[in-house]
């Protein structure tokens, strides 16, 4: 007796069997390119003695590094962060005394944070500073951190914050 013909049970779709499987992702090659972090930022100063002033006697930054700006040779760059200029470190700074003043919004840099270990770091760093005659904000509990906030000369906002 000939078969009537139809779906062969060894070939009728299966769901679970003929369902298409995603491809397995290709090995992946070592990255050839990756950001590593922050290495420093770089602000506008009007007066870099005054600038020093502040970053290195009264936040405690080493000045690591004076020059005239590559791309600008009038002006000053001064370079602070850890006593070894450590990438991550380092803020600097381009003298640019007659620039006018900067405006907030779009293209602007809000603020920078500075890092801590504890409350009672930050606790001392407010006493300190407020001493210095900088007005510093109450305590800002964010959850993951606590914020303190304060200008630099320049009218930078600066924060410290815990871990």
């Amino acid at each position: 007796m000939r078969a009537l013909p139809g779906p062969d049970p060894d070939i009728a779709p299966d769901p679970e069997r003929d369902t298409p499987q995603p491809a397995a992702a290709p090995p992946q090659a070592p990255r050839r390119m990756q950001l590593t972090g922050l290495h420093h930022v770089t602000l506008i100063a009007a007066d870099l003695e005054r600038t020093t002033a502040f970053y290195r006697d009264t936040l405690g930054l080493a000045l690591v590094r004076e020059e005239a700006n590559p791309d600008d040779p009038g002006a000053r760059h001064f370079w602070f962060g850890d006593a070894d200029a450590s990438p991550g470190t380092l803020v600097t700074f381009l003298e640019y005394p007659r620039m006018d003043e900067g405006k907030v919004g779009r293209g602007s840099t809000h603020h920078l944070a500075f890092g801590v270990a504890s409350r009672a770091e930050q606790e001392a760093w407010r006493d300190w500073l407020t001493s210095r005659g900088v007005t510093v904000t109450d305590v800002f509990d964010r959850g993951a951190l606590r914020s303190i906030y304060f200008r630099d000369p320049d009218g930078h906002i600066l924060e410290i914050a815990t871990s």
